[in-house]
């Protein structure tokens, strides 16, 4: 359950990373919202991505 919760957040953090850039070019928001809404998602991606990523020791 918590797992799939840091899923959606970090979901949602890249998704604060593509869609800020796509509204930027098309002129639906200021470049400067554009940067604080990168910045949270980056924050957001980097804090919950590795407590539910995992490396799997390939089997020899």
């Amino acid at each position: 359950m918590i797992k799939r919760i840091l899923q959606i957040i970090s979901l949602i953090g890249l998704l604060l990373t593509f869609v800020p850039a796509t509204l930027v070019y098309a002129g639906k928001i200021e470049l400067q919202m554009h940067f604080t809404l990168m910045i949270v998602g980056m924050v957001l991606w980097f804090v919950t991505a590795p407590f539910w990523m995992k490396s799997q020791k390939l089997e020899e």
